[in-house]
């Protein structure tokens, strides 16, 4: 079977556990040529460990039970996404309103600065340049169709 048809019965059945819980949605499932499966679900509030441990014992028991994986040759790592991954999904951006973020955009620009908002277009940057006096702060719109990668800046 291709990945990409294992990765479509895969996140239908994700999908079919998270339904229970309108708040979590999947972000990404990624299989190695190891047949090594990692799943990443977030929450529109947090998810906490033992809630991840709960979808990786269903989701690893109905894929034993579906064969999609001859003689069960496989591993499964159910988590949520760090920091050093990407933000997929426009609810990452809507959660993360208020971070600090760092786009790449498709032609090698970067724009950083405070996430200030996200909609169905595109998200609202606030960015600064200069010190002090010379101190400048002003809003950029990126559109997500010219993003090429968000990850989230810890500031200390």
């Amino acid at each position: 079977m291709q990945t990409e048809t294992i990765i479509g019965a895969l996140e239908a059945k994700i999908n079919a556990l998270l339904e229970a819980h309108p708040a979590h949605f999947l972000v990404e499932v990624r299989i190695k040529p190891t047949n090594n499966i990692k799943v990443f679900i977030d929450s529109d509030e947090g998810i906490i460990l033992s809630t991840l441990i709960e979808y990786n014992r269903k989701l690893y028991k109905e894929i034993e039970e579906s064969g999609l994986f001859p003689a069960d040759d496989f591993s499964l790592e159910v988590s949520s996404p760090g920091l050093d991954e990407p933000l997929k999904k426009h609810r990452q951006y809507k959660k993360n309103v208020g971070r600090y973020v760092h786009i790449t955009r498709n032609d090698a620009t970067v724009v950083e600065g405070k996430l200030l908002d996200a909609s169905d277009e595109g998200v609202i940057v606030e960015t600064e340049t200069g010190k002090g006096k010379k101190k400048e702060i002003k809003q950029e719109t990126v559109l997500f169709s010219d993003i090429k990668t968000t990850k989230i800046q810890v500031k200390f």
